[in-house]
C-alpha cells in the first residue's frame, strides 16, 4: 500500500457510485475485416508500419471478437459491475454510410446479451477514434458532411441496441483525437496543420451534441454522457509568462470542447487562435454545439507543468518533462501524481450544468511481466488506490463524483505505441491470447466484493 493512502472501502463511496472497467473496439476486437467489416482510418494508419512503435497493428489484437463471452466470464469474476465498451462504426456501416451490416449489428448483440446474462450493465461509447476510411476519403472530420454522418450512425445504434442499454458515451476525448490526428499527424488520420484541426473542433463539437439529441429523442430514459481527455496542469514557476501559459495550455486540453456543450461557446478569449474557429461557424451553431448531457465522464491519468517558450507557434508554451523533475512516471513517461484527479473533479464541478461526474478512464502502465504464473503489478494497485483515495477526498467534499471506471480491463493495443504499454488488470500474451489476472484485478476484485 502507498504510505500516503489510508486504507479504502467500497463503501465510503456510497451504494449509488458506479464502478467498471473501459475498453475500446480498435484495441480489443482484432478481426479487422470479419463478416463484412470495413476498414478504419486506424486500420489503414497502422498499415503505414513506420507510424506504430515496432510495426505493430490491431488486425487480432486481444480477439475479443472471438473471446468476448470468456472475456465477459472475467469481469463477472472479479466482480465488476459495468463494463464500457465502443461500437466499431466501420463494422456496423462499412461505407461509414448506409447500408448497415447485419453481421456487425449481431455481433454486438451477442456482446450485449452477454453481459446482461451475466449480470453485468453494458456502457456503449458510439465513437472512440476508428472513423471508417470510406468517410475519411470524403474529408473526414474536416468534411461538415460528417455531423450528419455521425448522426446517423447513432441512431442505427440505438435503434439495434436502444432496447437493452440504457448508459451511452457519444464521443472519446475529442481533444486527444483531433489534436493527435488532424494536427499532429501522430494517430489517424495522420492530418496537420492548424485548418484541419480547427474544422474537426468545430464538426466534432457540432457531432456530439447532435449525438445526444439523437439518443433522447430515440428514448428520454437514457442516460447519456460524453467524456473529455482532462490534465491537470501547473505553471513551471509564478513568473507571469509561466502562469499565462499554463492558462492557455489549460484551456486547449480542459475547456475547449466542454464549454460549447455547456452553452459558453468557445474559450476564445484565453486562447487566442480559437478566434480562427468563427470562420467555420454558421447559422446557429452556438446553439447546435450545446445538449444537455446527463453526465460528464473525465478522463485523467497525469498533470503537466508547464512554462512559457517563445518557440512554440499558437501556445506560447513548452511542457517540461517528468524526466526533467524527477519524479515517478509509468511507462508512458507520465507523471504520477494522484492529487491531479481531485483538482479536475473540483475545475468540472464548477461548471454549472453538470448534473453528474464519472471519471471514465483512469488506469496505468507499468512494465509488467509474468513470474511463476502471475503478475505483481503493485505499483498500479498503489496508483488506482491513490487516485480513488482523492476521488474519495473529493466526494467527501461535497463535489459530484459519481462513477469510476479503470482503464483498462486488459492489456490492449494502444494506438501509436503499439502493444508494448500495458495498462490492464489482466494480462494478454498477444502470441497466445492467454489471460492472466494480475494482482491488480485480484485486489479490485476483492475491493468490489467488500460491499
Amino acid at each position: 500500500m502507498s504510505k500516503h493512502t489510508p486504507d479504502l472501502d467500497r463503501a465510503q463511496f456510497g451504494k449509488n457510485f458506479e464502478w467498471g472497467v473501459a475498453t475500446a473496439a480498435f484495441q480489443i476486437e482484432g478481426s479487422h475485416e470479419a463478416h463484412g467489416k470495413g476498414l478504419s482510418i486506424w486500420d489503414v494508419f497502422a498499415d503505414r508500419k513506420r507510424t506504430i512503435k515496432n510495426g505493430h497493428d490491431a488486425k487480432i489484437a486481444c480477439d475479443f471478437y472471438n473471446l468476448y463471452e470468456k472475456d465477459i466470464a472475467m469481469i463477472r469474476d472479479l466482480n465488476i459491475p459495468n463494463f464500457r465498451f465502443s461500437i466499431s462504426w466501420s463494422r456496423l456501416m462499412p461505407s461509414g454510410k448506409l447500408p448497415f451490416n447485419q453481421a456487425g449489428i449481431d455481433f454486438y448483440n451477442r456482446v450485449i446479451d452477454c453481459l446482461l446474462e451475466y449480470g453485468i450493465t453494458p456502457w456503449i461509447t458510439l465513437y472512440h477514434w476508428d472513423l471508417p476510411y470510406e468517410l475519411e476519403l470524403k474529408g473526414g472530420w474536416t468534411n461538415r458532411d460528417s455531423v450528419s454522418w455521425f448522426s446517423d450512425y447513432t441512431a442505427l445504434c440505438a435503434k439495434h441496441f436502444g432496447d437493452r442499454v440504457m448508459n451511452w458515451m457519444v464521443m472519446n476525448e475529442p481533444s486527444v483525437f483531433t489534436g493527435a490526428g488532424y494536427f499532429l499527424g501522430i494517430h489517424a488520420p495522420g492530418k496537420r496543420g492548424l485548418t484541419n484541426f480547427l474544422k474537426a473542433v468545430h464538426h466534432v463539437t457540432l457531432a456530439t451534441a447532435e449525438g445526444g439529441r439523437v439518443l433522447r429523442s430515440h428514448s428520454e430514459n437514457f442516460n447519456i454522457g460524453t467524456t473529455f481527455s482532462c490534465t491537470h496542469i501547473t505553471p513551471y514557476s509564478d513568473a507571469k509568462r509561466d502562469q499565462n501559459a499554463a492558462k492557455r495550455v489549460d484551456t486547449l486540453l480542459n475547456r475547449t470542447f466542454i464549454e460549447p456543450i455547456l452553452g459558453l461557446g468557445y474559450p476564445q478569449r484565453d486562447l487566442p487562435i480559437l478566434q480562427q474557429l468563427d470562420r467555420y461557424m454558421l447559422g446557429d451553431d452556438e446553439k447546435k454545439m450545446a445538449f444537455e448531457f446527463d453526465f460528464i465522464g473525465i478522463q485523467c491519468y497525469t498533470r503537466e507543468v508547464v512554462k512559457s517558450s517563445m518557440f512554440t507557434p499558437y501556445m506560447g508554451a513548452a511542457l517540461v518533462k517528468p524526466s526533467k523533475r524527477n519524479v515517478p512516471i509509468t511507462e508512458m513517461n507520465w507523471e504520477v501524481y494522484p492529487p491531479s484527479i481531485y483538482h479536475l473533479i473540483k475545475k468540472f464541478n464548477n461548471y454549472k450544468g453538470i448534473k453528474k461526474l464519472f471519471v471514465t478512464e483512469n488506469g496505468a502502465a507499468f512494465p509488467d511481466s509474468i513470474r511463476d504464473g502471475s503478475v505483481y503489478d503493485l505499483q498500479r494497485i498503489d496508483y488506482i488506490r491513490d487516485h480513488l483515495s482523492q476521488v474519495l477526498k473529493a466526494k467527501q467534499e461535497g463535489l459530484k463524483a459519481d462513477g469510476y471506471f479503470v482503464w483498462s480491463l486488459m492489456d490492449n493495443f494502444e494506438w501509436a505505441e503499439g502493444y508494448h504499454p500495458r495498462f490492464g488488470l489482466v494480462y494478454v500474451d498477444f502470441n497466445t491470447q492467454k489471460r492472466t489476472i494480475k494482482q491488480s484485478g485480484f485486489w479490485f476484485r476483492d475491493f468490489l466484493g467488500a460491499l
